[in-house]
């Protein structure tokens, strides 16, 4: 009875995994298999990256889709992530309803700095004014050399 009663909870721990994890993910990658075996041209499809497109024709691991007119590229069947329903809008398009609302960032520092001399005869530039306002124009200060 001591063996039984040590053993109980690894079998309970194995079961409860099995009906939480490996079931589950059998189900899941049962279904994607029929639904990828159930394409047909005219199927409007998304990719598991996220590329939507119309299924041209079947052959047998390959689909041929049509991702802009006269543009056709060749996946595998796996590589379908879902059927699109005429229903299903793309996420992009909700956020298109949206006002966009443009930023507009302000900086008061103001760095100016005139510049004499000419860099194609080699000769030293001379500094004559530099400025620089900090803090909103608080505080400024003027160098000349």
């Amino acid at each position: 009875m001591g063996q039984l009663g040590s053993i109980l909870p690894l079998i309970l721990l194995v079961v409860v995994f099995y009906f939480l994890l490996i079931r589950p993910q059998r189900k899941r990658q049962q279904e994607a298999t029929a639904m990828q075996n159930s394409l047909a041209p005219g199927a409007r499809v998304m990719t598991t990256t996220g590329l939507f497109g119309t299924v041209v024709a079947v052959d047998n691991e390959d689909v041929i889709l049509e991702v802009a007119p006269g543009i056709e590229t060749r996946w595998v069947k796996a590589a379908i992530g879902r059927v699109v329903t005429p229903g299903d809008a793309p996420a992009d398009e909700s956020l298109a309803d949206e006002p966009v609302v443009d930023d507009v960032v302000t900086d008061d520092t103001v760095d100016h700095e005139v510049v004499k001399g000419d860099d194609k005869d080699n000769t030293p530039r001379e500094e004559t004014e530099t400025t620089v306002e900090r803090n909103g124009g608080k505080d400024s200060s003027t160098k000349q050399s």
